[in-house]
């Protein structure tokens, strides 16, 4: 499904999240971007409400659902996008909340304006206070790489994000440096982010919101290819006069890779690797083998996922481990090869570049 349709009366505008459509309509032509970051920060609300977005939950808490875009959106404009105020004025949904609204009838809206929304920093709340001050910051990138079946990397692209968790007391000022600014590019902020000063001095200045929050998020600018800490290895034979074929996936963590660990952590650890391997429709049956951990495979859409490795950190360190997959073809059909894909979900305390606060 595209992400903008045009018809004779609307323009459509959808976003695609975790098996989910959100669409907003336009009678007019509008900023495609704007409608886009707005449907998102509408499934992060949600998410941030109640945990899952599904068809269950949205039915379960219609009202809030309702009361929350009420807020968000003014004849057509976004207005409040920002968790904390959200909470502020509408209550999140719990259990003793629901007994409380079906007892007295009272809706969960508070009927004081937040503090924030009359301050020329809305997105914290004042009267903030803790016991402990401190803040948490977490660096995640995400790798995306085109290996061919000799294991060279054609292509591949670095992007990350950096999110907060702040428990400190009062306005807070805070100033955030990295070791090597020149390799950030496309950089977008949280409101929060003054951005002349990042722009001036390569800095990240920002009073930051109470609780969980997202700082920024960059793309690494690389001279050359980003060599990934995992490698895969398929091996494809098939027999065309018996219609059956073999496929064995090797996986196995490099000696080498570019990502930058500190000293201290030691030895690197990967979590939680996955390989897809997607198959032809002419594919009748498929029979799974794995070395270690579990393997599906997909009638319906044709599709072979074996997380090798998942829940077997130490595995990776020792050895590779293969996933070895028997499959026929239907008399009528042709074979035709895939796109074998390896994801590796968790690397702790590792960046590409060494970008660390």
């Amino acid at each position: 499904m595209p992400p903008v349709i045009s018809t004779s009366k609307y323009y459509l505008i959808s976003a695609y999240r975790d098996d989910n459509f959100l669409l907003a309509s336009s009678t007019g032509e509008t900023q495609p971007l704007l409608a886009l970051e707005f449907l998102h920060r509408v499934y992060d609300i949600f998410v941030e409400y109640f945990g899952s977005v599904e068809e269950t939950t949205i039915k379960e808490n219609f009202s809030t659902v309702y009361q929350l875009l009420e807020e968000m959106m003014d004849f057509g404009f976004p207005l409040t996008t920002e968790p904390n105020v959200l909470k502020a004025m509408i209550k999140p949904p719990t259990v003793i909340s629901r007994i409380a609204a079906a007892a007295t009838g009272k809706s969960n809206i508070s009927d004081v304006l937040p503090d924030g929304t009359i301050s020329n920093m809305p997105w914290r709340k004042t009267g903030v206070k803790y016991t402990q001050n401190e803040i948490y910051l977490d660096v995640v990138e995400e790798i995306d790489a085109i290996i061919d079946r000799n294991g060279v990397i054609l292509s591949s692209e670095v992007s990350g994000m950096i999110i907060g968790n702040c428990r400190l007391s009062g306005v807070p000022d805070l100033t955030l440096a990295f070791v090597d600014p020149e390799v950030l590019d496309d950089c977008s902020f949280h409101p929060c982010v003054r951005y002349n000063r990042f722009e001036k001095d390569k800095v990240v200045s920002f009073v930051p919101p109470d609780g969980q929050f997202e700082l920024m998020r960059y793309r690494v600018s690389t001279q050359g290819h980003v060599v990934a800490p995992v490698y895969c290895q398929p091996q494809v034979s098939f027999e065309y006069a018996h219609n059956q074929g073999q496929i064995c996936v090797v996986v196995g963590q490099r000696p080498t890779s570019s990502l930058v660990t500190p000293d201290k952590r030691g030895i690197l650890l990967v979590e939680d690797v996955v390989v897809i391997i997607p198959f032809s429709r002419s594919v009748r049956t498929a029979n799974l083998t794995v070395s270690i951990g579990t393997c599906i495979y997909d009638e319906a859409s044709r599709v072979s996922e074996s997380s090798s490795l998942s829940n077997h950190t130490a595995a990776i360190e020792e050895r590779a481990h293969s996933t070895l997959i028997y499959f026929s073809v239907s008399t009528s059909g042709t074979f035709r090869r895939g796109i074998c894909r390896a994801l590796y979900r968790n690397i702790r305390f590792s960046t590409v570049f060494g970008i660390q606060p």
